[in-house]
């Protein structure tokens, strides 16, 4: 379910962000990019963060924003950010932030697969390693498609 929701399309290696905004942003035009979500989800995605704080920000140097599925989600869809420079999102003991993962949910189901595939993969501390240390979208993907 994972390879069918996160695509080579959905992934960005070494993404320069000015701020955790900007990183937010990227993963949510991935989504865009993919027909996951509309323009406005993305601008859902930072408001969420502003409004609800950094509970996004679920591991130690892992964030996965998202928005509310009538923000403008179209299917389910994820995308990979890795940062150039690890961001401060302000969580207080998860960061600073070098993997973001956008996620975009229909409605409270359909992404549970998925998302539990990727909960496996996160897991693994030598995985994300090579995902954070991989420095083209092609080696992300396939190091995913290698695990699941």
């Amino acid at each position: 379910m994972l390879k069918e929701v996160l695509t080579k399309e959905s992934i960005v290696a070494n993404y320069h962000a000015q701020d955790r905004n900007d990183a937010v942003c990227e993963s949510g035009r991935l989504l865009v990019r993919i027909g996951a979500a509309d323009p406005a989800y993305v601008e859902a995605m930072v408001k969420n963060l502003e409004v609800n704080g950094t509970y996004i920000v679920i591991a130690p140097g892992i964030a996965m924003p998202h928005a509310r599925p009538e923000a403008g989600a179209k299917r389910v869809g994820f995308s990979l950010v890795t940062l150039a420079q690890p961001i401060a999102f302000g969580h207080p003991t998860n960061d600073p932030v070098k993997l973001v993962l956008g996620l975009c949910a229909i409605d409270q189901e359909h992404h549970l697969a998925a998302l539990a595939e990727l909960v496996t993969l996160l897991s693994d501390e030598h995985w994300v390693q090579a995902i954070t240390q991989a420095s083209h979208a092609e080696t992300i993907y396939q190091l995913i498609s290698e695990e699941i």
